[in-house]
């Protein structure tokens, strides 16, 4: 596992590292208890660890052997001593239990940090895409 200096910065390497393994515990742990999540997938908003465990359960669940590879780009950060905001594009791929590339989404990711006594935790965190003005489709390749 990668170890950086920068506490909210390690956050985004816990996420990729926790996707990888699918690993529900140490994804979950990245949150605040009350975390308020807006996921482009599905529900309009996950209130609370136990809905956004519940939704980690089901998308690591429903990979089998699949692996997701979690890559952030263009990340931006600006916060205070307790309180900080991440805003990345980040590329999600699907590789197979033998490492071939199935399938990749791109997102766009803003999420507010607060320290605690514990470390970092995500206490809000929205996803999006764009949706193409002429199709009304949404843009997953960035």
């Amino acid at each position: 596992m990668i170890k950086l200096d920068n506490p909210v910065l390690q956050v985004l390497e816990d996420y990729k590292a926790a996707v990888l393994a699918k690993d529900v515990d140490a994804f979950v742990a990245l949150y605040d208890e009350d975390v308020q999540i807006f996921d482009m997938w599905g529900v309009w908003s996950y209130n609370g660890i136990a809905s956004w465990r519940e939704m980690a359960a089901r998308w690591f669940g429903s990979l089998g052997t699949e692996r997701v590879i979690v890559d952030f780009s263009d990340v931006q950060t600006i916060g205070t001593q307790d309180l900080a905001v991440v805003h990345a594009f980040v590329k999600y791929k699907a590789v197979s239990a033998d490492g071939v590339d199935l399938r990749s989404l791109d997102n766009r990711l803003t999420s507010t940090l607060r320290k605690q006594g514990d470390g970092w935790k995500i206490v809000h965190q929205h996803t999006s895409s764009p949706i193409d003005f002429e199709t009304a489709k949404v843009m997953f390749t960035r």
